[in-house]
């Protein structure tokens, strides 16, 4: 019988949102890759330090420690622009720190979005732009890490923390267009007289149930812990909170922060990785936590 990634919570991840090659791709970004792969297989056996999604990545895989065979809830799969003979280093490091990652494609500088749909990707992970732009465009949940990003803390070694922006992420960018185009208080307005109509899903609504439906599974070892992160305030809050209960979906904590500043709330929260559409949010979060942006909706036209 083949094997199969149905039912997984699947995460595609790019080598440098998982690891620390920041060093190596300045190599790379001279133009020689060449250059790039003799350094990467001159490090062979050195095993590349964590980079900003490790956290995330190390603790989702720990909800298959207490399974069996196929039995195993998550799976993470490398998909890098890496030649081959680089992999070998990215997952020869993913060895040293006990990841038990089996799966990888190396596509040499080509993108590698087009294999998530086979893969049946919940999110993918990337410090390429365009690679992530591809994906959201094909439907799968993504985002572009942030290197610089602050590492994720060791506050909460059991549970998987992961905290999300609303607007053109969990929801649709409808209500983020009337406000864009006419101001807070319009937006305010048609946020109040829709509040009883739930919000269309946005690009991370099949991320958010995934995990849902992991953290419904539940183990004894490992928990997950959700937090929506908004600039809105009352009453738009409303309507946020009847869409996530529309969907039948629980998150542990709900930020309503009229406009303040996102970082030191999710300093506090301590996420393994933040989502936010906006780079402005990113930037600032970044400086906090692992931070990664969602080119998604009003606030990233295609340029």
């Amino acid at each position: 019988m083949s094997a199969s990634l149905e039912g997984k919570l699947v995460v595609a991840i790019s080598s440098r949102a998982l690891f620390d090659f920041e060093e190596e791709n300045e190599v790379f970004e001279q133009g020689d890759d060449r250059a790039y792969m003799a350094l990467q297989l001159q490090r062979l056996d050195l095993p590349a330090k964590p980079g900003v999604a490790f956290s995330l990545v190390q603790k989702l895989l720990a909800f298959n420690a207490v399974e069996a065979g196929n039995n195993q809830p998550v799976e993470v799969v490398i998909l890098s622009r890496n030649d081959p003979v680089s992999g070998l280093r990215v997952m020869k490091s993913a060895a040293h720190y006990g990841l038990p990652i089996i799966r990888c494609s190396f596509t040499r500088g080509e993108s590698p979005w087009r294999y998530l749909k086979p893969l049946h990707a919940n999110l993918f992970l990337s410090t390429h732009l365009s690679d992530v732009r591809a994906a959201l465009d094909a439907g799968v949940p993504a985002a572009q890490v942030y290197p610089a990003s602050v590492h994720a803390g060791e506050a909460y070694p059991h549970e998987v923390r992961i905290a999300f922006d609303g607007d053109a992420v969990l929801f649709s960018d409808e209500a983020e267009r009337v406000y864009q185009a006419q101001g807070l208080q319009a937006f305010q307005q048609h946020e109040t007289d829709k509040a009883q109509q739930p919000l269309l899903a946005g690009p991370f609504k099949p991320l958010l149930v995934a995990l849902h439906r992991l953290q419904q599974a539940g183990t004894s070892r490992m928990r997950i812990r959700t937090a929506l992160v908004t600039a809105r305030s009352a009453p738009a809050h409303e309507r946020a909170i009847r869409t996530l209960m529309n969907w039948n979906i629980e998150v542990d904590e709900a930020m309503f922060l009229g406009g303040l500043p996102k970082g030191e709330f999710l300093r506090e929260f301590e996420p393994d990785f933040f989502f936010d559409d906006q780079t402005g949010h990113v930037d600032a979060a970044s400086q906090h936590v692992p931070s990664g942006h969602v080119a998604s909706g009003v606030s990233n036209p295609l340029v």
